[in-house]
């Protein structure tokens, strides 16, 4: 069965690779995987990983070393455990957590600013940035001595053709990344969606189904 697994990951994650073009980031999200398939994965070549809830990533990330994202939504009580783990913190949304990350670690974290492209969000919206808000949030960041800015994070709404929402997001970006040069990164795309993500300016892509498969067998 092992065998069989491995045999699996190693054809996914190379059907992947061939789609992703040379300096664009993988990070495979393992959010309900064990951490075997982590293992599996490192040992193919993998070297980032994503989780969205601290009770995993602080049980994986000591077993795989490889450079970790925090990419859920962010949780006062949860950040100096997942300071612990994360190398990086993809989804800065306030300036209340960019105050908070900053008390919590003493170590240097990457943060990237994760903004809303529902076109209906109102500030009552939690984990996300409004764009006018961003170059405040980035501002704050880069007040800190130990939160490195990298750039923009964002989810494309269910609701909307990811087409329409990123190039949304693009104009963001270009407009942000003018301002930030030296944060020029754009996280964004998802199994269903990546190929358009990249079309559109995504540095870093988090890709969970399309490597590890359907999550219900582990659920």
């Amino acid at each position: 069965m092992a065998l069989d697994r491995r045999a699996e990951l190693a054809e996914n994650l190379e059907l992947v690779k061939a789609t992703i073009p040379q300096g664009v980031h993988l990070i495979v999200v393992t959010k309900t995987f064990p951490v075997s398939d982590v293992q599996i994965l490192h040992e193919l070549g993998v070297t980032e990983f994503g989780e969205n809830r601290d009770q995993e990533g602080k049980v994986k990330a000591p077993l795989v070393p490889a450079k970790w994202h925090f990419q859920g939504q962010l949780q006062s009580n949860k950040l100096r455990s997942i300071c612990e783990w994360a190398d990086v913190i993809q989804t800065i949304d306030s300036l209340r957590y960019v105050d908070l990350l900053a008390k919590a670690t003493q170590k240097s974290k990457e943060v990237f600013i994760q903004v809303s492209l529902d076109e209906d969000s109102g500030s009552e919206n939690r984990g996300v940035a409004l764009p006018s808000e961003i170059n405040q949030i980035a501002d704050q960041i880069r007040a800190t001595k130990n939160l490195r800015l990298q750039g923009l994070m964002a989810v494309a709404p269910l609701a909307e053709e990811p087409r329409s929402a990123f190039s949304r997001l693009a104009q963001i970006h270009q407009r942000f990344k003018s301002q930030y040069p030296d944060a020029p990164y754009l996280s964004a795309g998802m199994s269903g969606d990546y190929l358009v993500a990249i079309e559109h300016g995504a540095t870093h892509v988090r890709l969970g189904s399309s490597i590890l498969g359907s999550r219900a067998r582990f659920l």
